[in-house]
């Protein structure tokens, strides 16, 4: 007999005495999860343009990441995600100061208003659109505005961290553009 079939014969044969017996194998170990990513803190881009409009920001703590989700009505085509030295609102220019060690600019190619003009997307407060209290990379989430078919968020994270971007269909007919920042290099 091959000597590999005959090892697995005897630990098929044991593993059955031993469950036969009632002696369980002990459990697995916890493993931590696993950080390690190669999203780098290059810009993210994708020129075209979005028929569809902002309806919603949001933002969630993950174990390795933070996230920001932007929600479209429509599909998601253009955006530019970068670190920047300042972050500047659409239209005035005026720089939006944010807090944290370094500022991420989330500029997604589609408006965050309707066609008639009225606000799809327009936050109490767009100095803190998004509540991050609790976050252990993002800072603070300002909206600085929606001109000529682009919407700006300036996103104020702990540090020039990795960062990935990428987008998802739904739901129904909408779309998000997802920003994660991870919590360590």
């Amino acid at each position: 007999m091959d000597k590999s079939l005959a090892a697995l014969t005897t630990a098929t044969l044991a593993l059955s005495l031993a469950t036969g017996l009632g002696v369980a194998a002990p459990p697995p170990a916890a493993a931590a999860a696993y950080c390690g990513n190669a999203w780098g803190s290059v810009s993210k881009t994708r020129p075209a343009y979005s028929s569809g409009r902002i309806t919603d920001v949001r933002t969630g703590g993950h174990a390795c990441f933070d996230r920001m989700v932007v929600d479209l009505k429509g599909k998601v085509a253009g955006y530019d995600v970068r670190y920047v030295t300042r972050v500047h609102q659409q239209g005035s220019g005026r720089e939006v100061p944010l807090a944290g060690g370094a500022d991420l600019q989330v500029m997604v190619r589609a408006p965050a208003h309707t066609l008639s003009h009225q606000p799809s997307y327009d936050p109490p407060n767009w100095n803190r659109a998004v509540n991050v209290d609790g976050h252990r990379t993002f800072e603070q989430v300002a909206f600085t505005g929606s001109f000529e078919g682009q919407t700006m968020i300036g996103l104020g994270v702990r540090a020039r961290l990795p960062f990935r971007v990428f987008v998802l269909d739904g739901p129904g007919s909408g779309s998000r553009l997802v920003v994660d920042v991870a919590h360590r290099w």
